[in-house]
């Protein structure tokens, strides 16, 4: 697979989002699971929260560092992956499956073009380990 599926878009903050009916699923990129290292906490929202795109919504931590988590889009939080909480190191096993965040319910899905595809965030990414 890919370290960055066609299917998703990306946000420059290292989330992904991918469209399933009528809620976009949530997790971060291989990308920034890979700089983070292994992942010990994930703090993530109730189901009914309300998210604005941009804005932090949680945190994910490992050894190395904190980070925030941030909305691909705005609207309510329907459900949050309750397996990565108690088993954090999901997201490192499998960012893109079983170690996805939250599932929201967009109040305008056409937010999602306004995201990064793979190959533009594979660009974006590439240029950024140019300049460490």
């Amino acid at each position: 697979m890919s370290d960055y599926p066609e299917d998703l878009k990306y946000t420059s903050e290292h989330e992904w989002a991918r469209l399933e009916g009528e809620v976009i699923r949530v997790g971060i990129t291989f990308y920034a699971q890979d700089a983070l290292g292994d992942v010990v906490y994930v703090e993530l929202p109730d189901p009914g929260a309300r998210v604005t795109q941009d804005a932090p919504f949680g945190e994910i931590q490992s050894p190395k560092a904190v980070s925030d988590l941030y909305a691909p889009v705005t609207g309510e939080i329907v459900e949050r992956n309750e397996e990565v909480v108690a088993a954090p190191e999901l997201v490192n096993d499998d960012p893109y499956g079983e170690g996805w965040l939250v599932a929201i319910r967009p109040d305008d899905a056409a937010e999602l073009d306004g995201l990064l595809t793979a190959r533009a965030y594979e660009e974006y990414v590439e240029g950024l380990d140019q300049e460490s």
